[in-house]
Formats: structure tokens, sequence, C-alpha cells
């Protein structure tokens, strides 16, 4: 028996271990030079492997999928994660945030043990392969530099990723390949993204890419510390990226959406006014503002940015607007850009083992799926686990004995 896996990304090497595991021999095919790229270039800055929080915060995290996700995380989730990354020899630590990284912080480290494994179990990798779909025997189809080449596979696992990052491989070309079969699926949107605010020439050309630290960030009930960077544009970072859902899709329904951010946290509206109502004397407002509450130049000049001037110059609307500034986001930004995709094929064309209905012995998982989760380890222990279960589902498929006939 024999299993092709179409996508190099952590739910597709997950889906190739587990099939691989059970002595079935498997062939990876992936569009890239090499396996892994957009889970290496996500692991630059401190590869983030999942989070420590209980579980039922954790699975909370999937949002409209939480039920849908409860059974496959129980199964494969953060203790699950941690545990199999330390069997590729890679201890792991819980940060100050209760994020989980490996030791060492790195992506690379980790992705060369578990290839190591997978060769070892005898995985063949098929780089520079990409899918084109089926062609009218039923074989699948791939481009390479020599030409067209076309496999066969007793199951085959697609794990081609979202629309993010296209240039790792991840480019969404797939949902035309499954709408041709007849799959439906929910148009691919940016998660986990920045959103623009249209702001002025100056402070586009003067702020952007200033961070503003320990701020807390509010929409539609929900409060968020962390921290805000400025761009060209508008606004992302990880307390954005936290909100970007129910934003993205606020903005799909009424054509913007505002935010409250809240630049002094840990001041409360008393203190800022106190603060506010001292004697400027000579000081220009952006600098006694600046020195009276402490405030980066970056933030001040956010004030001057959203703010009228009457408000500005008035302490008591000032300090009101510091502790609650309305900041009116337009749209998210294009989905190339964004850190992950939701939507993608949804969960009713699935069976429970992630196998599509229409199309037997052909299963998907990870960001292909019609799923989203913010960062902070949850997209990544998402796609492992549903790796995983796809995996299992097709080594059951093809080692499960014949039925019987009922013949004697």
């Amino acid at each position: 028996m024999a299993a092709i896996v179409i996508g190099a990304g952590p739910a597709g090497l997950m889906a190739a271990e587990v099939l691989a595991g059970q002595g079935i021999t498997v062939e990876v095919f992936d569009a890239m030079a090499s396996p892994g790229r957009k889970f290496l270039l996500a692991g630059r800055g401190g590869l983030n492997l999942t989070h420590s929080e209980p579980p039922e915060t954790f699975i909370g995290r999937f949002g409209d999928r939480a039920a849908t996700f409860a059974p496959l995380l129980a199964e494969f989730g953060p203790d699950q994660v941690r545990n199999w990354a330390a069997g590729l020899g890679v201890e792991t630590f819980v940060g100050s945030s209760g994020r989980v990284f490996p030791a060492e912080m790195k992506a690379a480290p980790l992705l060369r043990a578990w290839l190591r494994r997978l060769r070892g179990l005898g995985v063949k990798f098929h780089v520079r392969h990409r899918w084109l779909g089926w062609d009218a025997d039923g074989a699948l189809r791939f481009a390479t530099p020599a030409g067209e080449v076309t496999a066969r596979g007793d199951a085959t696992i697609l794990a081609l990723g979202g629309a993010s990052w296209p240039n790792l491989g991840s480019d969404g070309v797939w949902v035309d390949l499954l709408a041709a079969r007849g799959i439906a699926v929910a148009p691919l949107l940016p998660a986990n993204c920045g959103f623009d605010t249209d702001w002025s020439v100056y402070f586009s050309e003067r702020f952007a890419g200033r961070r503003l630290a320990t701020v807390e960030l509010s929409f539609a009930g929900r409060r968020l510390r962390g921290e805000v960077t400025l761009t060209a544009t508008g606004i992302e970072g990880g307390a954005v990226y936290a909100l970007s859902a129910p934003l993205r899709d606020a903005i799909a329904t009424q054509g913007n959406a505002t935010v409250t951010l809240d630049l002094m946290p840990d001041w409360n509206a008393a203190r800022v006014r106190t603060a506010l109502g001292r004697p400027r004397g000579s000081r220009s407002l952006s600098t006694f503002v600046g020195k009276a509450l402490r405030l980066d130049a970056a933030a001040v000049a956010l004030l001057r940015e959203v703010l009228p001037p009457e408000t500005v110059a008035n302490t008591d609307a000032l300090a009101a607007a510091i502790k609650a500034l309305p900041l009116r986001l337009e749209r998210p930004r294009p989905v190339a850009e964004a850190i992950s995709t939701a939507g993608g094929v949804g969960f009713e064309n699935l069976d429970d083992g992630l196998m599509l209905k229409s199309l037997p012995g052909v299963f998907v998982a990870g960001e292909m799926l019609d799923w989203d989760a913010p960062t902070g380890g949850y997209l990544l222990t998402g796609c492992l686990a549903t790796g995983r279960r796809a995996g299992l589902a097709a080594a059951g498929r093809l080692t499960a004995p014949p039925a019987s006939t009922g013949a004697t």
C-alpha cells in the first residue's frame, strides 16, 4: 500500500510520519525547493510550538470551530506536541506568556530532526513538484522543472496550506482544482493580519515601523494587552492579530470597524488627568504630554493624527482619549501578507477522518481546512492535530481487512 502527501508543511509532514509509522510507503510532493519553507520562516524569530494554558481555554481559541477541534486536540494537543518534540531530541520551555518554545528557539533544528526521522521511516520527498490536479484517469498531475509527471497512490493527503505567503508555496491555487471536482471551498480570507486606517502622508512617512509597547486594544467586548506596530498604512502586531477575525468580519458587514486603544493601561484615568493638569509652562503640547506621561513620541503623534485639535487642547478630553483612543480601521491587509488564512474546505465535506466524502481516499489537513485561530502556538498545534488525524484515518483505510462478502 502506498500513500501520497501533497504539501511538506507541518500538517503534511505529520500525516507522512503517521502513515510511514504504520508501514505504509509514503511519497511527499512539494512545490518548493525544500520541505517546510513557511515553517522555517515562521520560526525565524522564535518558533512558538504551542501554548501551556488549560485545555478548555486552549480549545476556546479556535472560535466557531472549537467543538470541531476539541476531539482533535484531545488526541494531539499541547502536551502531545511537547512530547513529540522531545522525541525528536528537541526540549521545550514555557515562556513568561505561557507560550511554548524549543530550547534553542529556532525552527531549523526541529525540522532537520523531523526530516531525518521521516527519511529513516522510508519517506521519499519530491521537491519542485507543483500539483496540477488530476488527469482523466485519476492520476495526480505535477509540474516539474523537467516537465509534467503523474503519480498514483492508494490514498492521497492534501496539505497545501492556505493563501498567505504565496512565495513560500501557500498560494491557494488548489481552490480551483477542488472546485473543478465539485468541492465547495469557503473563500480564503486574511487571518492574523494587519489593518489599514489611511494615515496622513506625514504620519505614515515619519512613524511607520514604530512600536507602541504595553497598550490595550479593545473591540466587541474583548480587551487585549500587547504591542501594536504602526505601519505605513495602519496597524499590526500581536494584539491586532488576536482580534483580526472579529475585525475582519465587522468590516465585511459594516464597511469599517472602530477599535479603542488604551495607550497607558497601567495608569487609571484619574492619574492621567492629574498629570495632564500640571502647569505646562513654555513647553509645546507634544513635549509636555510626552514628559508628563512618559509617552513615546509615536504615541503622542498618534493622538495628534487621530484627534481633532480641540480635543488635543482640552485636558479632560485628551485624558479620556489616551485611555480610549478610537481608531477606525478600513480594511484588512491582503491575504498574501497575512500570517494565516481563514476559509477553505468545510468540515461538512469531510468524514471524521478528514476524508472528502465525494472523493474516497482523498484526505485534507492543515490550513486548507476552514478554521481560524490566533498566533501563539494554536495555528501550529491545529495543523499538527489535523495532519495526524488524516494520517491515521488514511492508514486505517489502507490497512483495514477487506469486507466479508458473506460467501461460503
